[in-house]
């Protein structure tokens, strides 16, 4: 796969708004959806077959690097929601995903996000080249 080209492959995770999720008013906190965005991310890769356990072992972490949200509607307690993840591009340090949280009910968009996470060494915070296998999964999803 060359830079900037897209991968494809939604995935779906099933979420529940409690009661930390939310102010006085019963209503989702902003930041709780970069949570559950990044849960979303997360279990995409382990979804398929990815451990990220192993990549810390290998000195590797990813970091968000550039995030940009458009908080269409508010999510409330007890919604249950959906978030996915989407791999649409991959650089040779980069990964970058569309995100949305709808509710599950009745699959109102209440958020959307681009999110472009780097590959970096643990230990110095430097970039550093995605994995082959993390690469495989990109491959994978063409």
């Amino acid at each position: 796969m060359t830079d900037n080209q897209a991968a494809g492959s939604r995935f779906e995770l099933p979420i529940r708004v409690y009661i930390e999720d939310t102010d006085a008013g019963g209503i989702v906190f902003h930041a709780k959806y970069l949570h559950y965005m990044e849960r979303a991310r997360t279990e995409y890769v382990r979804h398929h077959g990815i451990a990220l356990r192993a990549g810390l072992a290998d000195n590797i972490s990813y970091v968000v690097q550039r995030l940009s949200i458009h908080y269409a509607a508010a999510a409330r307690l007890d919604d249950r929601l959906s978030v996915s993840a989407e791999l649409v591009a991959c650089g040779r340090v980069w990964m970058e995903f569309d995100q949305k949280v709808t509710r599950a009910e009745d699959g109102v968009m209440l958020a959307e996000a681009r999110v472009k996470v780097a590959c970096v060494a643990l230990d110095s915070g430097r970039p550093r080249r995605i994995p082959d296998s993390i690469r495989s999964l990109v491959d994978q999803d063409q």
